[in-house]
């Protein structure tokens, strides 16, 4: 008897330490997303983000069942079955009986599918996403279910049957439809093949979701989770002080509810202030990131502006006097004598074949225009999220833990310096 109550209160008191563990990862991870701001795929740099767009592909993906361009999709078929068998059993008064029962179920005859990378698409450009070892949601495309006298039948399905088949199948197909809004959060970073951000599996990474949902759907489902783990939690930890108490005294047994539920308390509490603790000191570091990454921009701006304009007034010039050259030799060609300029012309064409100054110009006010949309989208970026970690300094209850350990707000970034200063562009 003791044995079992050890081991009942054993097997109890791990069922309540694992579910108060999820509880606190649900709620962790409802931190991160509701601590992320979503960011404009121009804006994307390296670390946790998120990103909501449209998903596109170059080369989409044509999708096997519903024949849609996909950036991802996957197909099955099942073929219902019934079936007889015969078993064996003891009937009330200990005889051996035989009986015929029937099964009935369905089996996988067909399967496929294509995975591969694609983009998301916002309004400022695009993000490379890799979804290999990601929490992918996908949308159904299609379902449904026929017999053997519909086309699609065999057409999309095996000539063969499985045995006992009842003549019926069930064509299933999941993915996500080229232009699908999708929400993304992950790790971001450098691109190997070009200067670009991408999004793919980290072990480092908190999350990698990809999900047609909203992020504010997600939060919600995690806050859920949180609530219920922790409601089984708090069962589990009564039955353990009921078990407990009543190997003991079990004339007190009932008390040991209150006193497991208690214990579940001071264990749930301890481990919210050390996810309130680490959560805030996550974003903090975000923060400090955040503010980094707009010195990285500013930099970017000082080193690659001036030479572009340099290069462009090399242009200019050049081609200020090739025009000064084209008018003198046209001068001397109206003059009578222009089989005298071919030469010069033809030396002219050999040595200057394009005139590339309004190329150049374009070139130059592109890159203007991009380094400026970056600086701005860096600095929007970290006066989101320092304004979410101030918000956190004051919100009760995190406020108390944050003034444990003296936790101060992060200022938002002001311009200051000479690399903070915008270019001046003279010509």
């Amino acid at each position: 008897m003791a044995q079992d109550l050890a081991g009942a209160g054993l097997l109890t008191l791990g069922c309540s330490a694992g579910c108060l563990l999820l509880a606190l990862n649900a709620g962790r991870k409802r931190r991160l997303l509701d601590d992320t701001p979503v960011s404009k795929a121009l804006g994307v740099f390296v670390g946790e983000v998120e990103l909501e767009g449209v998903c596109v592909r170059r080369d989409p993906f044509i999708s096997y069942l519903a024949e849609r361009p996909c950036v991802l999709y996957s197909w099955s078929v099942s073929e219902h079955w019934r079936r007889r068998r015969t078993e064996t059993y003891t009937d009330d008064k200990g005889r051996t009986r035989t009986r015929t029962v029937i099964d009935t179920g369905s089996d996988t005859v067909a399967s496929g599918g294509e995975q591969g990378g694609f983009y998301i698409q916002d309004e400022t450009g695009y993000v490379w996403v890799n979804p290999e070892g990601a929490d992918l949601e996908t949308l159904t495309m299609f379902d449904r279910d026929v017999d053997e006298g519909d086309p699609l039948y065999y057409d999309k399905g095996p000539s063969d049957a499985v045995e006992g088949s009842t003549g019926r199948r069930s064509f299933t197909e999941y993915g996500l439809v080229v232009g699908t809004p999708l929400f993304v959060r992950g790790r971001a970073s450098e691109r190997p093949d070009i200067v670009a951000a991408q999004i793919k599996h980290e072990d480092k990474a908190d999350m990698f979701i990809i999900t047609p949902r909203k992020s504010q759907e997600i939060s919600d489902g995690k806050a859920t989770a949180f609530i219920i783990w922790n409601l089984l939690g708090a069962a589990f930890a009564a039955g353990f002080g009921a078990v407990l108490f009543a190997g003991a005294r079990p004339d007190v047994a009932p008390i040991g509810l209150f006193v497991g539920l208690l214990l579940y308390l001071c264990a749930a509490g301890a481990g919210w202030v050390w996810m309130v603790f680490n959560s805030i000191t996550g974003l903090r570091n975000r923060v400090r990131q955040a503010y980094s990454l707009i010195d990285v921009q500013l930099k970017r701006r000082a080193d690659l502006i001036p030479p572009l304009v340099a290069c462009v007034q090399g242009f200019r010039a050049h081609e200020a006097s090739l025009q000064t050259l084209v008018a003198a030799l046209r001068a001397q060609a109206a003059g009578g004598r222009p089989t005298a300029v071919a030469p010069t012309l033809l030396a002219v064409a050999e040595q200057y074949p394009d005139l590339k100054a309004q190329t150049v110009f374009a070139e130059l006010s592109r890159n203007l225009v991009e380094t400026e949309d970056r600086i701005a989208l860096a600095r929007a970026y970290h006066a989101n999220i320092a304004t979410f970690y101030n918000t956190r300094l004051e919100r009760v209850p995190d406020r108390y833990v944050a003034d444990l350990v003296k936790m101060q707000p992060e200022p938002l970034f002001q311009a200051e310096g000479f690399e903070r200063q915008a270019q001046k562009l003279t010509f």
